[in-house]
């Protein structure tokens, strides 16, 4: 209420504007579901597989299912559905935003694999130990391929600027750029537009700019006694454009 710009931006924009299609890129209703199915597997598979298992020994008599079905489960499979059911009605869509039904499935995986009789439990088994070796390899494969194609890079190089920055007592800022992430990792609060920037660096009152490798070379032409560090961000594969210099005096 006393911050400008607070009530538009934060609940207006990012709130309320959510619920519309003008302002944030609406999203097709079945997005989540391909994304849980995604994310989630192999577990998401063995949930499905149950739930199908369980309804062909019962012949597909779905209502017998749900009279059957203890409170405890129910009440799981009600706040999972309901859940994905009302983020998916929401045009706006980020996949975080379904991550609070992601530990009723857990849940509701658990009961199922509770229920499992004791002639199933050596499929049950090959099935957990084929998940787990599923998992594992694909986390390990994320960690070496993240590692290899320098996804640290914005970390780095904002703990390397901001380490400048103290040593020699510089009053810097970031240039506009596709990273919101840049500005946490330099400790900014926001960017500035280049054409401010020129504007309070031939003032004075900058001593350091860090700005993407595409606006570089325009604001190296406009600022006064500038020049390019040796400081640079390592280039992230699947990312061209994205790569970030800080700029001196």
């Amino acid at each position: 209420m006393f911050t400008p710009g607070f009530s538009d931006q934060v609940v207006m924009r990012e709130f309320v504007a959510r619920f519309g299609e003008t302002i944030h890129r609406p999203q097709p209703l079945y997005i989540y579901l391909p994304h849980l199915l995604h994310t989630c597997a192999p577990w998401s598979v063995l949930l499905i597989g149950f739930a199908i298992f369980d309804l062909a020994s019962r012949r597909w008599r779905i209502g017998a299912a749900f009279r059957e079905m203890s409170a405890e489960t129910f009440w799981l499979l009600c706040w999972s559905v309901s859940g994905l059911i009302a983020m998916s009605l929401i045009p706006s869509k980020r996949v975080d935003r379904i991550f609070p039904i992601i530990p009723p499935l857990c849940l509701l995986l658990a009961a199922q694999i509770g229920k499992v009789g004791a002639t199933r439990r050596p499929y049950l088994a090959i099935a957990l130990a084929f998940s787990v070796l599923f998992t594992g390899g694909y986390t390990l494969f994320k960690i070496v391929s993240s590692y290899r194609d320098h996804h640290d890079a914005l970390v780095v190089f904002g703990r390397n600027v901001r380490h400048e920055a103290e040593a020699h007592h510089w009053r810097y800022e970031a240039v506009s750029a596709k990273d919101e992430g840049l500005l946490l990792y330099l400790r900014k609060t926001h960017f500035i537009e280049p054409d401010r920037a020129v504007i309070e660096w031939n003032r004075g009152n900058l001593d350091a700019l860090v700005a993407s490798t595409e606006k570089a070379p325009a604001l190296l032409g406009e600022l006064r006694d500038a020049s390019l560090s040796g400081l640079k961000s390592n280039e992230r594969k699947k990312e061209q454009g994205r790569d970030y210099v800080l700029i001196t005096r």
